[in-house]
């Protein structure tokens, strides 16, 4: 399978597009963050989905460990003009936390690409200021098609009380799940949900 430093320059199709202002709109309207919010995004990639929240908050983070997909990121910040969006190499979990601490942490399809769930939400936690929040978009439980090519390296998505337990364990509280919608791949549909909680 092609890494994704391969695969970023490729990596903006109109579906991911579309998805990204999707998840965007169901964040802002779940968790309605200050103006002035200081948003994480980890797992970034091209940072199509914080990006798309630029515009409605302070600052953001594009964070991702590969190389390739900041650049393309670096690319469209420059070319949006948005001052107010940068970019972080980091590997959620491997890596040391970054200095600073935000507001809101967000995720489109990253987090069944962390092998170690419960440390990349005490993670998240720790890169919270007291009272932050988290809102997440991922797959519910799928049979493995998912991701055939990658069967051994990712979860089959997640079972929502059992990612509650560990979101409540990492310190969260208000954890809620809602419908996100369905995507398709190789002619079938997954459905994703949104989970927000907020630090405890």
């Amino acid at each position: 399978m092609a890494t994704f430093d391969e695969r970023a320059s490729e990596w903006d199709t109109p579906e991911r597009i579309e998805r990204a202002r999707t998840v965007a709109r169901l964040i802002l309207e779940a968790v309605e963050p200050a103006p002035d919010a200081r948003v994480l995004e980890v797992g970034a990639g091209t940072g199509l989905l914080g990006l798309a929240l630029a515009p409605h908050v302070g600052s953001v983070v594009l964070a991702d460990e590969s190389r390739g997909m900041l650049d393309v990121a670096e690319a469209k910040i420059a070319a949006a003009g948005a001052p107010g969006v940068r970019t972080l190499r980091h590997a959620l979990t491997v890596d040391p936390l970054p200095d600073e601490r935000f507001d809101l942490v967000v995720s489109l399809m990253a987090l069944h690409h962390v092998p170690d769930t419960p440390a990349a939400l005490a993670e998240m936690a720790a890169l919270l200021v007291p009272g932050g929040r988290i809102a997440l978009v991922d797959l519910d439980t799928e049979d493995g098609s998912f991701h055939t090519d990658q069967a051994d390296e990712v979860h089959h998505g997640f079972e929502r009380d059992g990612l509650r337990a560990q979101a409540e364990a990492a310190g969260f509280r208000d954890v809620d799940f809602r419908p996100g919608f369905e995507v398709e791949r190789d002619g079938r549909r997954y459905d994703l949900f949104l989970v927000t909680a907020t630090l405890a």
